[in-house]
């Protein structure tokens, strides 16, 4: 834990400063507190001996009066400039810390993601961190405060009188084992609890994100119960954790109060009968009334110490989870002076096998071996399951080969910097993303310095440029959230002009035209041979008129190709190939006749 807590306090930085000024202040509260019992007793044991109206006690009252209105003016002023830098160092902390994890998720390879989830990464970011926060404030303010004072309260206590304040001491060891043991016991709750909570955040997620299929599949009640489920294992946990944890007051209480019973009882045999107890030779109810006041003092530290022990309980559990996400590395990092220009859009695989994970028993790719030269145009067809998708993934290295190599333009992608080697090779999924903002926004992210003209020149070969400008706002049109406002074609046609912005020498297109017409299909691919000759075009289809006009055809089957080739050569000597045809021809001629029939 103590490493994790290391980890975190690297978050602090510039609020190193505010968060070492409040503990100073904390100090001088704690100190004015506990004098102010000592200094009362001392006003009290004046008037006792002297008498309410004698001109001894006045002086007495003017004199300890004013000591006691300083001691509290400075205890206020502390107290208030505590909490000041205590809630800026806690806020800044917060702050940096959300950065340091957002920006360590950004350099996550998809395997990371994968590992965390992104339910998992949403909680970590947002309570997780909530949680951290608060702790962090409470450290600054009551847990530097609560033992400080208390230390004081017992020391004063002994100045008071020593016999007695050994009642107080003589609890203190047991209360902290009772602490230690209840925390011991409720740890293990609160682990399971952050774990229902990415459970529950995934379920919100997957509702808000698939609303449209709930809906139509008039599933919300199902998904009512789903989140239901969730919520109350959450609710069950956490009621079973407070349950223990709500011991701490009541523990305290009593055996604070006891201490205080035993005090006040021998202290009132000793303030009736001075020989009592010979330890109580000049006890009076200035004293009497110090030692309670120290008493309340250290149960009202203990109360405190309850109520940060049950934040600072949960927050470890926080903590730890952040660690976890800032102490892992990438499995993709970029070499050191790695390689970061791209000659050429040549691609090509050696003896290549995939597989997600070291423990997983079967490869998602096996003895992979393709040369793609620079410009050609590269199709790959496969049935759902064929790993089209994965293969396509090591070329910008989204994932590291298991076994082989990849190289691009000549040179292994594992000796490219990343940024470098990404910015060559521009890849369009079939799911794509749009953000919130205008088109010309959108587009941007290809190139955040390009002209109208370039945005107007991509679209059109995107077959774009003619439906933006039905729109009455044109390029500056704003798109929702995920694109909601355009449909499932344009938002295609939009991703792969934004892609093409880049001027990549390898465009990947992943089934990124299944939205599209067979029409528009045709127009961006005639767009691609004659404006992008140059650039290497690997497209990835379901229909095989997207790329029967390719220079080279792939067919991968169970990860691995099981034939290469042209159009022609492929109807000849590839089944599959010619099954695939030979099932989407048809199906078109029927089609035709259909629609003949009906005219």
């Amino acid at each position: 834990m103590a490493g994790t807590v290391k980890t975190l306090l690297k978050s602090v930085r510039q609020y190193k400063k505010p968060s070492l000024i409040t503990p100073i202040f904390m100090l001088l509260e704690a100190f004015c507190e506990c004098l102010i019992p000592f200094f009362m007793a001392k006003l009290i044991k004046a008037i006792d001996v002297t008498g309410i109206g004698a001109g001894e006690a006045m002086n007495a009252i003017l004199k300890y009066g004013a000591v006691l209105i300083a001691l509290a003016a400075v205890s206020l002023t502390s107290g208030v400039l505590a909490g000041k830098f205590a809630s800026t160092a806690s806020c800044g902390f917060a702050k940096n810390l959300r950065h340091d994890l957002f920006y360590k998720v950004q350099k996550f390879s998809f395997a990371n993601v994968d590992k965390f989830s992104s339910s998992s990464l949403v909680t970590r970011l947002t309570t997780d961190v909530t949680n951290v926060q608060q702790a962090y404030q409470m450290c600054l303010r009551i847990v530097i405060r609560v033992p400080l004072q208390f230390i004081f309260a017992i020391i004063m206590s002994f100045v008071v009188n020593p016999k007695l304040a050994w009642i107080f001491l003589a609890i203190v060891p047991l209360l902290a084992c009772i602490l230690i043991l209840i925390m011991r016991f409720v740890m293990p709750f609160f682990r399971r609890i952050f774990k229902k909570y990415d459970a529950l955040n995934n379920s919100v997620q997957e509702n808000v994100g698939g609303i449209r299929v709930v809906k139509s599949f008039v599933r919300e009640d199902h998904e009512t119960k789903k989140f239901q489920k969730a919520a109350e294992e959450v609710r069950n946990d956490f009621t079973r954790a407070e349950k223990v944890l709500a011991l701490n007051t009541p523990i305290m209480t009593f055996f604070i109060n006891f201490a205080s019973i035993l005090i006040s009882a021998f202290a009132a045999y000793a303030i009736i009968d001075n020989t009592y107890w010979a330890a109580f030779e000049g006890f009076g109810k200035g004293e009497l009334s110090a030692l309670i006041a120290y008493g309340i003092q250290m149960l009202s530290c203990l109360m405190m110490f309850s109520m940060v022990f049950v934040m600072i309980t949960m927050s470890l559990e926080s903590a730890r989870r952040i660690g976890e996400v800032l102490n892992q590395e990438s499995d993709l990092v970029s070499p050191e002076n790695g390689v970061t220009e791209v000659k050429d859009g040549s691609v090509v695989f050696k003896n290549v096998s995939f597989k997600y994970s070291e423990k997983a028993n079967k490869y998602a790719l096996s003895d992979i071996d393709l040369d793609i030269r620079s410009g050609e145009t590269v199709g790959i067809l496969g049935g759902t399951g064929s790993s089209k998708t994965t293969l396509i993934q090591l070329i910008p290295r989204l994932y590291d080969t298991t076994e082989g190599e990849v190289l691009v333009g000549g040179v292994n992608v594992k000796d490219y910097d990343l940024d470098a080697l990404r910015k060559e090779v521009a890849v369009v999924l079939q799911k794509n993303v749009l953000f919130s903002g205008t088109i010309k926004e959108n587009l941007r992210w290809g190139d955040e310095n390009a002209t109208d003209e370039e945005l107007e020149r991509v679209c059109k070969l995107a077959q774009a440029d003619d439906f933006i400008r039905t729109f009455p706002d044109g390029y500056d049109t704003y798109i929702e959230q995920g694109g909601t406002n355009v449909s499932g074609g344009q938002k295609q046609r939009l991703c792969i002009a934004r892609a093409l912005l880049r001027k990549p020498k390898v465009l990947i297109l992943d089934d990124s035209t299944s939205a599209v017409d067979t029409k528009t299909d045709a127009l961006i691919r005639k767009a691609f041979a004659e404006e992008i000759p140059d650039t290497t075009k690997i497209i990835i289809a379901q229909r095989v008129s997207s790329v029967e006009h390719a220079d080279k055809i792939i067919v991968l089957d169970g990860g691995k190709v099981i034939a290469c080739g042209k159009h022609g050569e492929l109807i000849k000597s590839s089944p599959i190939y010619r099954e695939i045809y030979e099932a989407q021809t048809k199906g078109n001629a029927a089609k035709e006749t259909v629609q003949g029939g009906e005219a």
